[in-house]
């Protein structure tokens, strides 16, 4: 038997400092039991189009051994037909999550050896996408995170102005629209006022908005500073795929493609995403069923005493009735239903509930009903 070599390293000295302080995103529980009602990380519950299907499935034979196409040109085409733009406004990214990272990469300074302050901010709502915090944190940057008004809309920019706690000069500035974890949307006049009050970067994350009932893509084509998170997930069921997508000024775009990894986003999930837009009636169609299934649920849960937020995205923020949130979590998993709970004080006291199918709607009712009723009588 070979011995090992000798060595001085220790592995945690060599890892940058500021990452043993580092608390990463952490991801919806993903369950190995079966029989579970997963409603827990926002899922489209219809499959993708069968049109998709077969593209893809077409498509798994030589070319596997080959590159994809280095910037997913056929997709940036369509994506700018679709849009009104030019494929230069479109960067395609390994889901939604790399161009936020990348992102970060281009715009923000790490904090160390930054000329100003102001260029090493990455600035943030609170409650919003968890992410946001720990890519700040991988980079080295300093954060600005200012609450949201109680009922999660936005705060008005002369308010902001007055509090002196938002940074006009941030690099860069992400707001999540609509909300998530909240599901509240915001109006595109109100986003409008927020970014052209902007100095720095601003990224319009609408992971949600084709649930929503408007978008403001319009806004990344107007000013040169703003650009819009797109992701194929959410509402157009490729999660397994991981494309996501920005539209914004093509000199941002330029700046965002040096950075971006070589061959970033896989063949199969190129062609996926190609036929998706080729049958976006099949979506639409979808996103109708949701919403329907959205407002049902909330209507029934709030006549079991749930206070049920207003949603724009295809789940819902809901505070139980008789128990705790974090109480109603196991006993909704013990009926076989997983929903999502957050420890974040804001919403510690709500479920996310992912809106699923009909069935999936009157199941969790079911066992939401069966929950009340088992609370013990008050004295």
């Amino acid at each position: 038997m070979s011995k090992r070599p000798a060595t001085n390293h220790k592995p945690l000295s060599l890892i940058r400092p500021h990452l043993g302080e580092l608390h990463a995103y952490v991801p919806g529980e993903q369950p190995q039991i079966k029989g579970l009602i997963k409603l827990n990380t926002n899922e489209n519950p219809y499959p993708p189009s069968p049109k998709v299907l077969a593209a893809v499935q077409a498509s798994v034979d030589g070319r596997l051994r080959l590159y994809p196409n280095p910037t997913a040109q056929a997709l940036r085409e369509q994506l700018a037909t679709l849009h009104g733009c030019r494929p230069e406004n479109i960067l395609v990214g390994n889901g939604s999550d790399e161009v936020l990272a990348l992102a970060t990469r281009a715009f923000v300074e790490p904090k160390r050896g930054a000329s100003s302050l102001k260029r090493a901010t990455v600035q943030y709502f609170t409650p919003s996408y968890s992410l946001y915090p720990v890519l700040a944190d991988i980079h080295g940057a300093l954060k600005n995170v200012v609450a949201l008004n109680p009922d999660f809309t936005l705060p008005h920019v002369a308010e902001l102005k007055r509090s002196r706690a938002w940074d006009f000069q941030a690099a860069l500035t992400f707001v999540t629209t609509p909300n998530a974890p909240s599901g509240r949307g915001y109006a595109t006049a109100e986003l409008e006022t927020l970014c052209r009050a902007q100095k720095g970067v601003v990224i319009l994350d609408e992971a949600y908005v084709d649930f929503a009932e408007e978008n403001a893509l319009a806004l990344a084509l107007k000013y040169p500073h703003v650009l819009v998170a797109r992701t194929f997930s959410k509402a157009y069921s490729l999660c397994f795929q991981r494309v996501g997508y920005f539209v914004g000024h093509a000199d941002l775009i330029a700046a965002l493609d040096k950075i971006r990894d070589s061959y970033n986003v896989n063949g199969l999930g190129q062609i996926a995403a190609v036929a998706t837009l080729d049958d976006l009636k099949y979506y639409r169609a979808n996103f109708q069923k949701i919403i329907a299934t959205r407002e049902k649920l909330s209507r029934e849960l709030t006549a079991l005493g749930f206070r049920v937020l207003p949603s724009q995205t295809n789940f819902i923020l809901a505070r139980p009735p008789a128990f705790p949130a974090e109480a109603w979590l196991q006993k909704l998993r013990d009926q076989k239903i997983l929903v999502r709970w957050f420890s974040t004080p804001t919403v510690r006291e709500f479920l996310r509930i992912t809106i699923g199918t009909p069935a999936e709607a009157t199941a969790l009712v079911t066992a939401a009903r069966k929950i009340c009723a088992s609370r013990p009588p008050a004295e």
